[in-house]
C-alpha cells in the first residue's frame, strides 16, 4: 500500500502524543492520591468544581459528567459542577467584571471549605484559571490541575498539578485519557470504602 503524502504529519503526531502519554504514565500515582480524595471527599457529600477554556471546557464537563452520571461502574451520583458551562453566570460575570472573573466568582459561590477544584489548561497561563486558583485558597477548597508543561503559572498556583509534555493539541488529547484514569481510580477507591459504590436500591431508598 502507498502511503499518503500526509504521513509525516500523522506520524509526528502520533508521536508527539506517545511521548505526552509516556509523561502522563510516570504521573499515575497522582491520579490515584487524587483518586482517593475525591472518593472519601465527594462520598461525604462534598463537591467538585472544574473549570477549563476551548477544548479544556469540554474535557472539565467530561469529568463533572462522569461524577454525575457513571463511568463505568453503577454507583450513586455525586456532586460536581462545571463552571464553564453556566453560560448565565458567565456572560453575567464577564460582563460586569471582566473575564479574568468569570470562574472566580463561581468559585466563591459554590466552592466550600473541603471542595476540590480541577482546572485545565494546555498553557497553564490564563488568567481566569489563574484567578480562579487564587479564590480556592481563599474558600478553603483543594485545588488541582491538569497543565502543559512546567514549570507554569498555573501549576504554581495550585496545590498540585499534572504537567503534561508536548505540544498543546497533545496535552489535551492525552488529558482526556488522564480525565479517564482520574474517574477509573476513584471508581476503585469506591469500591473498596463502605458500599459507595453500590447502587441505591428500592427497599433503601424507601428507609
Amino acid at each position: 500500500m502507498t502511503g499518503h503524502p500526509c504521513d509525516p504529519v500523522t506520524n509526528a503526531h502520533l508521536d508527539g502524543l506517545a511521548d505526552t502519554l509516556t509523561g502522563l504514565r510516570s504521573q499515575a500515582a497522582t491520579l490515584n492520591r487524587w483518586a482517593a480524595v475525591l472518593a472519601t471527599r465527594l462520598g461525604a457529600g462534598g463537591r467538585l468544581l472544574a473549570a477549563g477554556n476551548g477544548g479544556s471546557a469540554a474535557e472539565a464537563q467530561h469529568l463533572t459528567a462522569e461524577l454525575v452520571g457513571r463511568f463505568r461502574d453503577d454507583r450513586r451520583p455525586f456532586s460536581a459542577l462545571a463552571l464553564c458551562s453556566e453560560t448565565s453566570s458567565l456572560t453575567a460575570i464577564g460582563n460586569d467584571y471582566g473575564y479574568d472573573e468569570v470562574f472566580a466568582r463561581q468559585v466563591t459561590a459554590h466552592g466550600r471549605p473541603g471542595d476540590v477544584l480541577v482546572l485545565l489548561s494546555t498553557s497553564g497561563h490564563s488568567r481566569n484559571l489563574l484567578r480562579a486558583a487564587q479564590a480556592a485558597d481563599e474558600c478553603g477548597l483543594t485545588s488541582w490541575a491538569f497543565t502543559g508543561p512546567g514549570p507554569n503559572p498555573l501549576a504554581d498556583a495550585v496545590h498540585e498539578a499534572v504537567c503534561l509534555p508536548g505540544a498543546g493539541t497533545n496535552v489535551q488529547e492525552a488529558q482526556l485519557v488522564a480525565v479517564h484514569l482520574l474517574c477509573t481510580a476513584f471508581e476503585a477507591a469506591l469500591s473498596t470504602s463502605d458500599d459507595e459504590a453500590r447502587p441505591v436500591s428500592s427497599s433503601r431508598r424507601a428507609s
